[in-house]
């Protein structure tokens, strides 16, 4: 049986759009039952918007942002990011386009204890082989860091670091790269409320000033106010409010 189909937003191609969902769709097998992760789905985000995707546990959000991700392969539909078709590509593709083309912040920052916050930078240069290459240099690493409020930390290790400077570090990390998505998955969740409150600020503000796309996955709902879209999921099933 074809899952159901549900249409979040206008999927016409536009020169400004980043994400595409085509009737993307996930399932696995438990016993004898086909389960749903995510129904079938068209959804679309353009440069420079502010995405808050909310729902309860289990509700399937996880799946949608690992699928934009590129961190697992939909059963069905097809993903386009930037105008590359996901689906086509093989894992070291795959890979390399996450690397150049979305960047991820965590619930917990994923920061590697063993590395200052400048050397957490220094890493993606050497990753990406852009080390000395025009656009990466330590003054744009300062600039960035700089720009998050957090440039006075930048020789501090991940375990002296509060849990707002974590997140600021992540965030610079994955700013870094100049991607053209970021995917943020419960960023403010081990935050107090005005920690929290700032980070989302931050995000929009970056999204405003980078024309970076950012989905950020988050349980409160008063980080809203923040954003310039809501959808909710709730079943496997993404709608548009």
């Amino acid at each position: 049986m074809n899952p159901t189909h549900h249409t979040t937003s206008n999927t016409t191609p536009e020169h400004n759009v980043i994400i595409q969902l085509k009737d993307v769709y996930k399932t696995f097998t438990q016993g004898d039952e086909t389960i749903y992760a995510l129904n079938s789905t068209n959804f679309t985000a353009r440069r420079g918007e502010f995405i808050a995707l909310l729902g309860p546990s289990g509700s399937g959000k996880s799946t949608l942002l690992t699928l934009i991700g590129g961190l697992q392969q939909p059963t069905g539909g097809s993903i386009h990011i930037d105008g590359t078709e996901l689906n086509s590509l093989n894992e070291k593709e795959r890979a390399h386009t996450r690397l150049k083309t979305i960047g991820f912040v965590l619930q917990s920052s994923n920061l590697i204890p063993y590395l200052t916050v400048n050397d957490q930078l220094t890493l993606f240069d050497r990753i990406a082989k852009t080390r000395n290459t025009a656009g990466y240099t330590q003054a744009d690493k300062d600039e960035l860091l700089e720009t998050l409020g957090i440039l006075h930390i930048k020789n501090k290790y991940e375990t002296k670091l509060s849990g707002g400077e974590k997140q600021r570090a992540a965030i610079a990390r994955a700013l870094y790269a100049q991607p053209a998505v970021i995917l943020a998955d419960e960023p403010t969740a081990a935050l107090d409320t005005k920690k929290a409150y700032e980070v989302a600020a931050l995000l929009k503000e970056q999204a405003q000033e980078h024309n970076t796309c950012i989905i950020m996955v988050t349980h409160d709902e008063r980080l809203t106010q923040h954003v310039d879209t809501v959808y909710r999921m709730e079943d496997g099933i993404l709608n548009r409010e």
